[in-house]
């Protein structure tokens, strides 16, 4: 609960409530933002992030205790910029008023109906500490493409990466443009019962839940980017090295600390030993040492490092098969600054262990087994929606049979986490994994109020067709010419 006698959190809310208020009325005098206003706000985004790559990945692994300088180039720096400039070379024609079909006759007489893509208003970022930067900026392109102004809540897991974002965006925008907020669990629950015209948040389902619940109060419309446990099917139809390769090309990634991160592999039965011995090998040709390895990023903090060695744990003592791949043979028990944790596989966990029940969220995969493909599709629509999919397989009929009969926020094809990558793809999940989308003009059309404008013709169809009372026999013709089957 919030602690409403914290003269700190209280000023955080009254800061809050004051720069939405005052956002709100600069919207309101602005009216219609031009393509141009809209263009110079995404380029001073990009400039910021650009010009302070260097110390944004620096801080980043202050944040982490270590974090691959290469991995955070790639999807904190490379993959905001690109959602930024994408949004800016389309946001023209994005714009444009769309032409609809008036209804007949009214169409032959001149009427006319057309939507026009209209500015929310204010909108309100709740960013996550896996990606600090992309998780924020990354909407922060379709809510600046759309016209709107936006308040950012930083993640307190990053709170280094957190000030130096406020630090920033004071330098490159007015306060009244974009503002930056920092802060515990209190200030986050403030933040999210504040008035906007739209939330977008990306973090975990349960505290989505909060944010759902503040937001009902205001009826402020919620996108909800989660996570879930997102399942590989691997058929027998990819050769499985290639498999391999991709699978945990994709899991090292912030080493598994992605809402997209595969969490289970099905593969086939027979082929369980091969692929086991081909994860081996393939992380181990990739990170001979894992404790000084610079490419090999450390879990967030202690808490996430704990949940993790619980879950671990908890298969332990319920005779999990638990393979720690770790090739350097190190001893993991005495790091400092860091919670680094070797890639480990569990192989064919029982479904009451927490490896299966919960997000992993780090450097920890499930192995199991299958025979028929189907019992990999009843095994995932037995449980919460994912928020992706990933097969693996050269036989379209069972490709299109999975995608017909699995429902997922999205699907990788022969690859994991990739389809992230195509910002003309909406990205999203369902359910529990998430509510709404955005990237690209889905997130243009998410950020933006889609006004319906009508223009009547300039006949009077009403009086012409005796629609207005007293009611006669003309009505009744021109009624039993309109009714038909």
């Amino acid at each position: 609960m919030t602690d409403l006698n914290n003269p700190a959190i209280n000023t955080a809310a009254n800061d809050m409530r004051a720069t939405l208020d005052r956002q709100r009325q600069l919207c309101d005098e602005e009216g219609a933002v031009s393509a141009e206003q809209r263009i110079d706000r995404l380029n001073r985004a990009i400039d910021l992030i650009f010009d302070n790559r260097d110390i944004i990945v620096e801080t980043l692994a202050q944040d982490f205790g270590h974090r691959s300088s290469h991995q955070s180039q790639m999807s904190d720096i490379y993959a905001t910029i690109e959602c930024l400039k994408h949004s800016k070379k389309h946001l023209k024609k994005w714009m444009k008023a769309e032409k609809r079909k008036a209804p007949f006759p009214m169409n032959l007489m001149g009427a006319k109906a057309r939507v026009e893509y209209q500015p929310k208003g204010v909108v309100g970022i709740i960013g996550t500490w896996n990606f600090p930067l992309n998780t924020v900026f990354a909407p922060l392109a379709g809510v600046l493409a759309a016209g709107n102004r936006a308040m950012i809540k930083c993640s307190e897991v990053t709170p280094k990466t957190g000030e130096l974002l406020a630090t920033l965006a004071a330098k490159y925008f007015s306060s009244d443009e974009l503002a930056v907020f920092n802060g515990g669990p209190d200030v986050g629950a403030q933040f999210s019962a504040l008035p906007f015209d739209h939330i977008i948040f990306t973090g975990a389902t349960s505290i989505a839940r909060h944010i759902l619940r503040a937001a009902a109060d205001n009826l402020t419309p919620v996108t909800l980017e989660l996570g879930g446990k997102s399942p590989v099917i691997v058929s027998n139809s990819y050769p499985l090295q290639e498999a391999v390769e991709r699978i945990f090309g994709g899991k090292i990634l912030n080493v598994g600390q992605v809402c997209l991160s595969p969490d289970y592999v099905f593969v086939p039965e027979d082929q369980l030993d091969a692929f086991t011995q081909a994860a081996t090998a393939y992380i181990a040709s990739m990170f001979p040492t894992l404790l000084d390895n610079p490419d090999y990023s450390s879990v967030v903090n202690e808490r996430h490092y704990q949940r993790l060695q619980s879950y671990l744990a908890d298969a332990r003592e319920k005779g999990g098969d638990i393979r720690e791949i770790n090739p350097a043979n190190e001893d993991f028990s005495q790091q400092q600054g860091t919670f680094k944790i070797p890639l480990t596989l569990v192989v064919n966990p029982n479904d009451d262990m927490l490896v299966m029940e919960e997000e992993l969220f780090g450097p920890v995969i499930c192995v199991k087994t299958y025979r028929q493909v189907d019992d990999c599709i009843n095994y995932v629509n037995a449980r919460p929606r994912p928020l992706a999919l990933y097969y693996f397989g050269k036989d379209k009929a069972e490709q299109q049979h999975i995608l017909d009969h699995t429902v997922s926020g999205a699907v990788t094809i022969n690859d994991v986490i990739f389809h992230v990558s195509c910002e003309d793809l909406p990205f999203g999940g369902i359910g529990p994994s998430g509510m709404g989308s955005y990237h690209g003009f889905d997130g243009f059309k998410t950020f933006s109020h889609a006004k319906a404008i009508y223009k009547q013709s300039n006949i009077n169809f009403q009086k012409l067709g005796g629609m207005i009372p007293p009611y006669g026999d003309k009505a009744d013709k021109t009624l039993n010419a309109m009714i038909r089957k």
